[in-house]
Protein backbone atom coordinates (compact mmCIF):
# COMPACT_ATOMS: atom_id res chain seq x y z
CA UNK A 1 0.00 0.00 0.00
CA UNK A 2 1.48 3.72 -0.73
CA UNK A 3 2.53 5.24 2.21
CA UNK A 4 0.55 7.93 4.12
CA UNK A 5 2.57 11.27 3.77
CA UNK A 6 2.31 14.80 2.54
CA UNK A 7 1.20 14.43 -0.89
CA UNK A 8 -1.13 14.96 -3.11
CA UNK A 9 -3.78 12.02 -4.28
CA UNK A 10 -2.83 12.42 -8.09
CA UNK A 11 0.77 11.73 -7.32
CA UNK A 12 -0.09 8.28 -5.61
CA UNK A 13 -0.40 5.31 -7.90
CA UNK A 14 -3.73 4.69 -10.48
CA UNK A 15 -4.25 1.51 -8.59
CA UNK A 16 -3.22 2.68 -4.76
CA UNK A 17 -6.05 5.77 -4.96
CA UNK A 18 -9.22 5.35 -2.72
CA UNK A 19 -11.73 5.41 -4.81
CA UNK A 20 -10.04 2.80 -7.23
CA UNK A 21 -8.89 0.66 -4.18
CA UNK A 22 -12.51 0.78 -3.36
CA UNK A 23 -13.89 0.16 -6.61
CA UNK A 24 -11.74 -2.97 -6.69
CA UNK A 25 -11.29 -3.95 -3.27
CA UNK A 26 -14.34 -2.56 -1.46
CA UNK A 27 -14.79 -0.36 1.36
CA UNK A 28 -13.73 -2.56 4.24
CA UNK A 29 -9.99 -2.31 2.69
CA UNK A 30 -10.31 1.42 3.16
CA UNK A 31 -8.81 2.99 6.25
CA UNK A 32 -11.18 5.63 8.32
CA UNK A 33 -9.14 8.47 6.65
CA UNK A 34 -9.20 6.86 3.20
CA UNK A 35 -13.12 6.39 3.31
CA UNK A 36 -13.46 10.40 4.69
CA UNK A 37 -10.87 11.72 1.56
CA UNK A 38 -13.12 9.85 -0.79
CA UNK A 39 -16.49 12.43 0.68
CA UNK A 40 -13.91 15.28 0.65
CA UNK A 41 -12.40 14.78 -2.39
CA UNK A 42 -10.35 17.24 -2.20
CA UNK A 43 -7.78 18.97 0.12
CA UNK A 44 -6.22 22.08 0.40
CA UNK A 45 -3.27 24.22 -1.01
CA UNK A 46 -1.04 22.61 1.35
CA UNK A 47 -2.83 19.19 2.28
CA UNK A 48 -4.41 16.53 0.24
CA UNK A 49 -7.62 14.80 0.89
CA UNK A 50 -6.27 12.07 2.75
CA UNK A 51 -3.81 14.17 4.73
CA UNK A 52 -7.18 16.67 5.70
CA UNK A 53 -8.94 13.59 6.77
CA UNK A 54 -5.60 11.82 8.82
CA UNK A 55 -6.02 15.54 10.59
CA UNK A 56 -9.66 15.48 11.63
CA UNK A 57 -9.75 12.29 12.51
CA UNK A 58 -6.55 12.39 14.75
CA UNK A 59 -7.46 15.57 16.57
CA UNK A 60 -11.13 14.74 16.96
CA UNK A 61 -11.78 11.06 16.95
CA UNK A 62 -14.03 8.98 14.72
CA UNK A 63 -17.09 9.50 16.85
CA UNK A 64 -16.62 13.59 16.06
CA UNK A 65 -18.08 13.04 13.15
CA UNK A 66 -21.03 11.64 13.98
CA UNK A 67 -21.97 14.18 16.87
CA UNK A 68 -20.94 17.55 15.60
CA UNK A 69 -22.72 19.81 13.89
CA UNK A 70 -22.63 21.11 10.35
CA UNK A 71 -21.12 24.55 11.57
CA UNK A 72 -18.70 22.73 14.02
CA UNK A 73 -17.38 20.71 11.30
CA UNK A 74 -16.97 23.58 8.38
CA UNK A 75 -15.04 25.74 10.40
CA UNK A 76 -12.05 23.38 9.91
CA UNK A 77 -10.01 24.30 7.53
CA UNK A 78 -10.14 22.81 4.15
CA UNK A 79 -13.60 21.81 4.76
CA UNK A 80 -16.64 24.28 4.51
CA UNK A 81 -20.33 24.01 4.11
CA UNK A 82 -20.97 22.30 1.03
CA UNK A 83 -17.90 19.15 2.30
CA UNK A 84 -19.62 19.30 5.77
CA UNK A 85 -22.96 19.00 4.00
CA UNK A 86 -21.92 15.80 2.18
CA UNK A 87 -20.52 13.91 5.64
CA UNK A 88 -23.04 14.61 7.81
CA UNK A 89 -25.57 13.68 4.81
CA UNK A 90 -23.50 10.82 4.70
CA UNK A 91 -23.17 9.41 8.33
CA UNK A 92 -27.22 9.94 8.14
CA UNK A 93 -27.79 7.55 5.27
CA UNK A 94 -25.49 5.17 7.76
CA UNK A 95 -27.42 6.04 10.51
CA UNK A 96 -30.74 5.01 9.04
CA UNK A 97 -29.43 2.18 7.46
CA UNK A 98 -28.21 0.47 10.04
CA UNK A 99 -31.67 1.26 11.95
CA UNK A 100 -33.56 -0.36 9.42
CA UNK A 101 -31.34 -3.55 9.66
CA UNK A 102 -31.50 -3.09 13.73
CA UNK A 103 -34.91 -3.23 13.38
CA UNK A 104 -35.78 -6.23 10.93
CA UNK A 105 -37.60 -9.08 13.08
CA UNK A 106 -35.89 -8.22 16.14
CA UNK A 107 -37.86 -9.44 19.41
CA UNK A 108 -37.29 -7.78 22.68
CA UNK A 109 -37.45 -10.45 25.30
CA UNK A 110 -35.13 -8.13 28.11
CA UNK A 111 -33.81 -4.96 28.64
CA UNK A 112 -30.04 -6.64 27.11
CA UNK A 113 -31.78 -6.57 23.89
CA UNK A 114 -32.53 -3.28 24.22
CA UNK A 115 -29.01 -2.46 24.66
CA UNK A 116 -27.71 -4.60 22.15
CA UNK A 117 -30.11 -2.87 19.88
CA UNK A 118 -29.31 0.81 20.73
CA UNK A 119 -26.73 1.18 23.05
CA UNK A 120 -23.54 1.16 21.32
CA UNK A 121 -24.98 3.97 19.42
CA UNK A 122 -26.75 5.98 22.67
CA UNK A 123 -23.43 6.05 24.22
CA UNK A 124 -21.39 8.47 22.33
CA UNK A 125 -24.14 10.77 22.08
CA UNK A 126 -22.93 14.43 24.25
CA UNK A 127 -26.98 15.19 25.15
CA UNK A 128 -29.44 13.69 26.09
CA UNK A 129 -31.86 11.63 23.96
CA UNK A 130 -35.09 10.37 24.53
CA UNK A 131 -35.39 7.17 22.06
CA UNK A 132 -38.89 5.42 21.98
CA UNK A 133 -38.86 1.73 20.48
CA UNK A 134 -41.84 0.84 19.16
CA UNK A 135 -43.02 -3.02 19.62
CA UNK A 136 -46.21 -4.79 17.76
CA UNK A 137 -48.29 -7.30 19.91
CA UNK A 138 -45.20 -10.21 19.77
CA UNK A 139 -42.93 -7.72 21.04
CA UNK A 140 -41.07 -6.90 17.33
CA UNK A 141 -39.46 -3.91 16.60
CA UNK A 142 -41.90 -1.93 14.64
CA UNK A 143 -39.60 1.48 14.53
CA UNK A 144 -37.62 3.43 16.51
CA UNK A 145 -37.76 7.17 17.00
CA UNK A 146 -35.90 9.91 18.83
CA UNK A 147 -38.41 12.23 20.43
CA UNK A 148 -36.90 15.15 22.28
CA UNK A 149 -32.77 16.10 22.61
CA UNK A 150 -32.08 18.07 26.00
CA UNK A 151 -31.61 16.88 30.00
CA UNK A 152 -35.15 14.90 30.55
CA UNK A 153 -37.52 16.58 32.40
CA UNK A 154 -41.79 17.04 32.43
CA UNK A 155 -41.35 20.04 30.03
CA UNK A 156 -39.36 18.51 27.62
CA UNK A 157 -41.18 15.08 27.16
CA UNK A 158 -44.74 15.25 27.51
CA UNK A 159 -46.92 11.86 27.01
CA UNK A 160 -48.72 13.51 23.79
CA UNK A 161 -45.37 13.45 21.53
CA UNK A 162 -44.66 9.69 22.70
CA UNK A 163 -48.13 8.11 22.56
CA UNK A 164 -48.98 9.63 18.95
CA UNK A 165 -46.10 8.36 17.61
CA UNK A 166 -46.95 5.12 18.71
CA UNK A 167 -50.24 5.30 17.93
CA UNK A 168 -49.47 6.30 14.40
CA UNK A 169 -47.61 3.44 14.55
CA UNK A 170 -50.37 1.16 15.87
CA UNK A 171 -47.94 0.11 18.84
CA UNK A 172 -48.93 -2.77 21.04
CA UNK A 173 -45.99 -1.48 23.72
CA UNK A 174 -43.48 0.81 23.91
CA UNK A 175 -40.19 0.93 25.55
CA UNK A 176 -38.35 4.38 26.25
CA UNK A 177 -35.32 5.10 26.63
CA UNK A 178 -32.26 7.38 27.16
CA UNK A 179 -28.85 8.46 27.24
CA UNK A 180 -26.90 9.58 30.11
CA UNK A 181 -23.52 11.96 28.82
CA UNK A 182 -21.75 11.55 32.10
CA UNK A 183 -21.38 7.70 31.51
CA UNK A 184 -23.86 7.05 34.74
CA UNK A 185 -26.62 5.76 34.10
CA UNK A 186 -27.92 5.78 37.35
CA UNK A 187 -31.96 7.41 37.38
CA UNK A 188 -32.73 10.69 38.33
CA UNK A 189 -36.02 11.20 40.43
CA UNK A 190 -36.94 13.21 37.39
CA UNK A 191 -36.47 9.82 34.98
CA UNK A 192 -38.72 8.43 37.48
CA UNK A 193 -41.07 10.63 37.91
CA UNK A 194 -40.75 11.00 34.07
CA UNK A 195 -41.16 7.31 33.80
CA UNK A 196 -44.40 7.14 36.01
CA UNK A 197 -46.17 9.96 34.25
CA UNK A 198 -45.83 7.82 31.16
CA UNK A 199 -46.41 4.25 32.34
CA UNK A 200 -50.10 5.49 33.41
CA UNK A 201 -50.91 7.85 30.47
CA UNK A 202 -49.83 4.11 28.67
CA UNK A 203 -52.69 2.25 30.47
CA UNK A 204 -55.32 4.82 29.99
CA UNK A 205 -54.37 4.65 25.70
CA UNK A 206 -54.21 1.08 25.89
CA UNK A 207 -50.24 1.23 25.24
CA UNK A 208 -48.26 -0.79 27.48
CA UNK A 209 -45.15 0.96 28.72
CA UNK A 210 -42.71 -1.71 29.57
CA UNK A 211 -39.37 -0.55 30.65
CA UNK A 212 -37.44 2.81 30.81
CA UNK A 213 -33.83 1.71 29.71
CA UNK A 214 -31.04 4.30 30.57
CA UNK A 215 -27.46 3.83 28.79
CA UNK A 216 -24.20 4.73 30.28
CA UNK A 217 -20.62 3.97 28.70
CA UNK A 218 -21.19 0.61 27.94
CA UNK A 219 -23.76 -0.12 30.39
CA UNK A 220 -27.33 0.29 31.19
CA UNK A 221 -30.15 0.56 33.96
CA UNK A 222 -33.79 -1.04 33.71
CA UNK A 223 -36.10 0.78 35.83
CA UNK A 224 -38.61 -2.25 35.31
CA UNK A 225 -35.91 -4.53 36.47
CA UNK A 226 -34.94 -2.06 39.54
CA UNK A 227 -38.67 -2.20 40.25
CA UNK A 228 -39.10 1.96 39.83
CA UNK A 229 -42.35 1.93 38.03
Amino acid sequence: MFLLSNFRIRDIPHDERPRERLIKFGPESLSNAELLAILLRTGTKDFSAINLAQNIISKNGLDFLSNCTIEELSSIKGVGLAKAAQIKAAIELGKRLRGLRNSNKIKITSPKDVFNLIGEDMRYLKKEFLRVIFLNTKNIVIDIKDISIGSLNSSIVHPREVFSEAIRRSSSSIIICHNHPSGDPEPSMEDINITKRLFEVGKLVGIELLDHIIIGDGCYISLKEKNLF
